[in-house]
């Protein structure tokens, strides 16, 4: 598929084309500039065209290599070599600057296709913006206006024609890898005979019959067509069965400078996202497919939360509203805690964000490597979280080095395991022996001078798991009776560290609105 990159200086729109072209507004835009600073992919549509596009960083000149401006740099840099296409962004209202000469200098060395695109030409605008551009080097100017929609068909035009280019080259390259794999196996099956053949002689002579050689005066048989249908179906199985799963998306949250972002790097194996020791350098809701262990995960990498009393910035506080999107379709949400902070409040009110929500929560306790006191600091640890989070018993707790690379296999897992519990369906038959066994142990209280009776239970949904009880009078029901059915629920069909849910519902009285006779 064509991935097209957007790259330019701060504040020329990359943002508001990316959500364009996406069809939703999921990149944070202001206008107040360096908003965007990791790259973020999106499944991009325009007209009858499928492709990915990139959304990065304002380029801007580079002074301290170490900063967090380099940095960002070096993500769009990365951008451009993995692009099939660069969309070189200007603001035609502005015309062309200093900064877009010194970048368009750079990008005439770069090997990816570079097509100039002058934003902010509603109306006539730009139309002098559209003229300097010609100044570039880079070929014909291509106006547009991201923010309204218009001259979409000229970018319409341009994508069509790179990308039956880029398809084109696919296909030759599919079909020089597919001869390389043929020449490999014939020189496998060359050494192979060779090998038999020193065998044979070391052996002594033996009879052979002349339908195990070739004409060509070969001793083996090799079908290289059937061998390639082999291959290729084989191929296609495996990527379909893959293919056909629904990703696991595991979102990373937490508090400002907790590791979410070095996690994220480290399970990827690669400089994905942004990390550095300033807090708060992640802005948007990274999301990134990963592959693990055969398995399809989409990992989310999102803003530090901090108290909300404490956020006064119009962009913080869209940063957040991603984080809290991204929890809301999440399946597993990972809980990053600073071990050199400790558990603190703002911890706790993340993860009942998460439990209201319904979703799977595992806490990652990150730098671990720091603690010295470890048995005090996981006793203190539970006993808060039991307590404040007491409808989510049994939560796991997996102490990591996002840094080191420390457990952090043993984190996924727990996030595949915590999955397998929050999608668990249990049968109505098991429930209502269990149901009959815990009102006889602990029968239901009395109301108006009639014992209540739970009649029946069936699990009305899973993800998270969800129960409805009928009971003869619902709102007669006391809550600590209610947290009594739900604990039986979490410790009889095995449901720690997931939120579950009892549903109190009545069932119809057929003379309730029958007329009395006198």
């Amino acid at each position: 598929m064509l991935t097209v990159a957007l790259v330019g200086r701060p504040n020329v729109g990359k943002s508001t084309l990316f959500n364009r072209l996406v069809g939703r507004r999921i990149a944070i835009v202001d206008d107040m500039p360096g908003v965007t600073r990791d790259r973020r992919i999106g499944d991009a549509r325009l007209g009858n065209l499928r492709f990915n596009v990139v959304d990065t960083a304002g380029l801007e000149e580079i002074g301290n290599p170490s900063d967090l401006n380099a940095r960002m740099q070096a993500q769009t840099r990365t951008a451009i070599d993995d692009a099939d296409l660069v969309l070189f962004m200007i603001d035609g209202r502005a015309g062309v600057t200093p900064t877009d000469e010194y970048f368009a200098d750079l990008l005439r060395r770069v090997e990816t296709p570079v097509v100039v695109v002058v934003n902010k030409c509603e109306g006539r605008a730009g139309d002098s913006g559209l003229a300097e551009a010609w100044a570039l080097g880079l070929g014909e100017p291509l106006p547009l206006s991201a923010a309204h929609g218009d001259h979409t068909s000229d970018l319409y035009d341009v994508l069509s024609s790179h990308g039956a280019a880029h398809a084109e080259a696919l296909e030759d390259a599919a079909a020089a890898e597919a001869e390389a794999r043929a020449a490999r196996r014939r020189a496998a099956a060359v050494a192979g005979a060779v090998g038999e053949a020193a065998e044979l002689a070391a052996e002594g002579p033996r009879e052979v019959g002349l339908d195990a050689f070739d004409d060509d005066g070969s001793d083996i048989d090799v079908d290289e067509d059937a061998d390639d249908e082999t291959l290729a179906a084989a191929e296609e199985r495996a990527m379909a069965e893959i293919g056909n799963q629904k990703a696991l998306q595991i979102a990373i949250v937490g508090r400002p400078n907790a590791g979410k972002s070095t996690l994220m790097n480290h399970l990827l194996g690669e400089d994905r996202v942004l990390t550095g020791p300033e807090a708060g350098i992640t802005r948007d809701a990274i999301a990134v497919d990963w592959l693990h262990a055969g398995r399809r995960i989409r990992l989310i990498d999102t803003a530090g939360m901090r108290r909300k009393a404490r956020i006064d910035d119009r962009v913080e506080k869209m940063s957040v509203d991603e984080t809290l999107r991204a929890i809301r379709f999440a399946h597993v949400v990972i809980m990053m805690i600073d071990a050199e902070r400790g558990l603190e409040k703002q911890d706790m009110t993340i993860a009942r964000l998460v439990v209201d929500e319904g979703r799977a929560l595992v806490v990652a306790v990150n730098k671990w490597d720091t603690v010295t006191n470890a048995d005090e600091f996981m006793t203190e640890l539970r006993r808060r979280m039991s307590h404040v989070m007491p409808q989510v018993k049994g939560v796991p707790v997996v102490t990591i080095s996002a840094l080191a690379g420390h457990n952090t296999d043993k984190l996924v897992d727990a996030c595949f395991d915590i999955y397998r519990i929050w999608n668990r369906r249990v049968s109505t038959g098991k429930l209502n022996r269990w149901l009959e066994r815990m009102t006889e142990n602990y029968p239901p209280p009395m109301a108006h001078g009639r014992r209540l009776r739970l009649r029946y239970a069936t699990q009305i949904k899973t993800r998270p798991p969800a129960f409805a009880v009928f009971v003869s009078q619902p709102k007669e029901l006391p809550d600590s009776y209610v947290r009594y059915v739900v604990n039986g629920l979490r410790d009889e069909f095995d449901l720690p560290g997931v939120p579950v849910r009892v549903v109190l519902r009545t069932s119809e009285n057929p003379f309730a609105n029958r007329k009395k006779k006198w």
